[in-house]
């Protein structure tokens, strides 16, 4: 197999991103319809995105279960029942990091307002199992399809909040047991880490943050693509995948120029 695999490659067909109105999502939304594809992008706020007109958006609440079923019928009926792609992006939790006037984020377990906890676990962890059920519906009589969990290198190390870390583990074990079950289906479930991320989020702080070795949304959004657009993808199946490692599998750069380099747990 050659290291690497060009971006505008015909066989991305259709993909889905949820949580797409901004962040990450939004990134790979944009690349994914960039290569080609046809790229469908939800979010409760997604109409108001800064997304490419190619992408098509579909305002979603993915905590409502009736809402995420149109979606998917949507595409199925639209493409045919064809869905090649999942990105699972929408996450809950960050929203009200301050609460009459103090930071919780960084509290101790037992001083977490416990709506934080249902925000992760349903707008997160929940959120993601819901839509690759739908998605391998379509995927396994298909017999091909790529899921990929965005995920966070808090899932192996305590890194200021247990809920999230806890979520994100959650995240992590999900997608490597529904890669045992799709295996005979030739559909991947990989979940993927991000670096430091240049987000609006990340980038209101800037000032105050090292950006050196960060990544544009966009950057994850590639590496996505070339993972989807590679034939030999079922290696990967059931695994925790760094982006920056697989951009140097692949041969793959940032928007920029640059190549980030691949963190590890000591970086984090």
């Amino acid at each position: 197999m050659p290291s690497h695999v060009a971006l505008h490659d015909s066989r991305l067909q259709v993909a889905l991103v949820t949580g797409a109105s901004r962040g990450i999502g939004r990134g790979v939304a944009n690349v994914l319809a960039e290569s080609g594809g046809t790229v469908y992008a939800t979010g409760r706020s997604i109409l108001g995105a800064d997304l490419s007109p190619a992408v098509i958006r579909i305002p979603c609440d993915h905590t409502v279960d009736t809402e995420v079923a149109r979606v998917f019928e949507r595409i199925g009926g639209e493409q045919g029942g064809r869905l090649d792609v999942l990105v699972n992006g929408a996450w809950g939790g960050y929203e009200r990091m301050v609460e009459n006037g103090a930071f919780t984020w960084m509290r101790p377990f037992w001083d977490q307002p416990l709506w934080r906890w249902d925000a992760m676990m349903n707008a997160g962890v929940r959120a993601g199992y819901v839509a690759s059920a739908h998605a391998a519906r379509l995927m396994v009589p298909a017999r091909r399809g790529l899921i990929v969990h965005l995920s966070h290198w808090a899932a192996q190390k305590h890194l200021g909040n247990v809920i999230y870390g806890t979520s994100k583990a959650a995240t992590d074990k999900m997608a490597g047991d529904m890669a045992h079950e799709l295996r005979g289906h030739d559909v991947a479930v990989v979940s993927l880490y991000p670096g430091m991320v240049r987000t609006e989020a990340v980038m209101a702080a800037a000032a105050v943050l090292d950006l050196s070795n960060s990544e544009s949304p966009e950057f994850i959004g590639r590496v996505v693509a070339v993972l989807a657009a590679d034939d030999h993808r079922m290696r990967w199946t059931g695994q925790t995948l760094v982006a920056a490692a697989l951009a140097l599998e692949y041969g793959i750069a940032d928007i920029d120029g640059t190549q980030p380099r691949p963190l590890t747990i000591a970086d984090v």
